[in-house]
């Protein structure tokens, strides 16, 4: 697909970005709002669909950007271009704390299976479709439904992880059990499938869900350790409810508070 070929390096530890090096004519694309800072001479523009152009025409560029829809994501996307003369840089931060993971699409066969919302940015001509399940237990089941992310081309692309990011490899035949939303992605020749976690206490009381994924190699899996997901269900079960707060740590509550030294109006 002969992707721009294009020089990146990654800030920070918790909340991570990532910066990448234009030549002149090099262009990255990224999902909206992920974008940080630019040089000079870098064009922004918004493109339909991922910018890939392996099909010119009206309806392919229609049908590109509709497969984004089916993922959740825009169906815009937006891409720079150097047009100056010598290098220029351009960032992408992370959406929550995290890890960056650079992915070299030549060096992954050519396609990276993600879930649907860890997709960054890429070096334009990378395509980044749809991975539909061929397997109606995963697709009900799976956490992540019937679609996923399917990433290819011969380029660099970036995605992101939430909390601390997990590589096992997995030899043929090797099964790894994971919660469902705590996979990032794998190569392609892994089996990705859903097992019932059985028994009634798991299933009643365990607080784990009622199914978690398995992954057969080989190949290569990348897990998260702290899915978005499960981050915002943490932030909204701390919201107080009819105007009064938990008072966590405490057990005089509000008077804890004050003692504390919080003094909210």
């Amino acid at each position: 697909m002969n992707a721009h070929e294009i020089d990146y390096e990654i800030f920070g530890e918790e909340m991570q970005y990532v910066e990448i090096e234009l030549d002149p004519q090099e262009a990255v694309v990224a999902e909206a709002g992920s974008f940080m800072m630019m040089d000079t001479d870098i064009k922004m523009s918004t493109i339909f669909g991922d910018g890939s152009n392996q099909d010119n025409s009206v309806l392919g560029k229609i049908f590109s950007a509709g497969k984004r829809m089916l993922t959740g994501e825009s169906l815009f996307m937006t891409a720079f271009l150097n047009i100056g003369q010598g290098k220029k840089k351009v960032s992408f931060a992370s959406p929550y704390p995290g890890k960056i993971l650079p992915i070299d699409l030549s060096e992954m066969g050519g396609r990276f299976i993600c879930q649907k919302d860890a997709f960054l940015c890429a070096a334009q001509g990378v395509s980044v479709g749809i991975e539909f399940s061929k397997k109606l237990g995963r697709g009900l089941f799976g956490g992540e439904g019937f679609i996923m992310q399917k990433l290819e081309g011969d380029g660099m692309t970036f995605i992101h992880a939430g909390g601390t990011l997990a590589k096992k490899t997995l030899g043929p035949g090797e099964v790894l059990k994971v919660d469902t939303g705590c996979i990032v992605g794998f190569t392609k020749d892994v089996d990705y499938d859903i097992e019932f976690v059985g028994g009634i206490r798991n299933t009643v009381f365990g607080g784990e869900g009622l199914f978690f994924a398995t992954l057969r190699g080989p190949g290569t899996v990348y897990i998260q350790s702290l899915p978005f997901s499960r981050l915002a269900g943490r932030v909204l079960a701390s919201i107080p409810r009819g105007g009064k707060d938990k008072g966590e740590g405490s057990i005089l509550g509000t008077l804890g508070d004050i003692v504390g030294g919080d003094n909210r109006f």
